[in-house]
């Protein structure tokens, strides 16, 4: 894809996993922090700009501005909490009759733009037994990894990063590192080794359709 190597991007995300509390109830947050080398007005141009999100992410409709809903073609919608230029957004992040809540920061760095994604949410203990933070970092892996072809070349490249792609055998292959950074995290924060990366093969096999390749 325009000299964009997926396989470096999928390198260049920093995964952690940290623990909240909204209205009472534990939360876990999933963390994703990557550099681009871009500098913070385009960043946040992409990241706001209702005819550019669709080059890279979704197309967005609504009232992109503090107290405004919004929706994701085909994904989540929810309400803008806040938006901060040139270093903040927060939403809401409604799907499925549940709501977590999304953060994105914005910070100069080494000449670019270092970009912290706070994706916080009530989590079912059986889900995240069966596929830990994977089934949602990955999906954001994606998203980072759009953002930064996009950003490189200013091509409209969301078409290329679709549903279809993980399916591939470099599509496979990004899932599976993703999926392993995210199985690491997932020790990190406490999980034995053996159940984080389990958790992480059915997280492939959930974006890939296929089963995990042997470690």
């Amino acid at each position: 894809m325009a000299g964009i190597d997926a396989l470096e991007q999928v390198g260049l995300v920093a995964r952690e996993l940290r623990r909240g509390e909204r209205d009472g109830t534990p939360t876990k947050i999933v963390v994703a922090h990557r550099a681009y080398r871009a500098d913070p007005a385009d960043v946040w141009d992409a990241l706001t700009d209702a005819e550019r999100l669709p080059r890279w992410f979704a197309p967005v409709t609504g009232d992109l501005r503090p107290g405004g809903r919004y929706q994701v073609e085909g994904n989540a919608g929810g309400v803008v909490e806040a938006c901060e230029q040139p270093a903040r957004i927060a939403l809401t992040w409604e799907f499925g009759g549940q709501v977590s809540w999304l953060q994105l920061l914005l910070a100069p760095a080494d000449g670019g733009t270092e970009l912290t994604l706070l994706h916080e949410a009530h989590v079912d203990p059986e889900f995240w037994e069966q596929f830990g933070p994977g089934a949602v970092g990955v999906g954001w892996d994606l998203a980072l990894w759009g953002l930064a072809a996009h950003l490189a070349t200013g091509e409209a490249i969301a078409k290329d990063v679709g549903e279809e792609w993980p399916t591939t055998p470099e599509g496979q292959e990004f899932v599976r590192r993703a999926v392993g950074g995210w199985a690491q995290a997932d020790a990190a924060d406490g999980r034995e080794t053996v159940s984080a990366e389990a958790a992480g093969q059915r997280t492939f096999a959930f974006y890939t359709g296929t089963a995990a390749p042997e470690a």
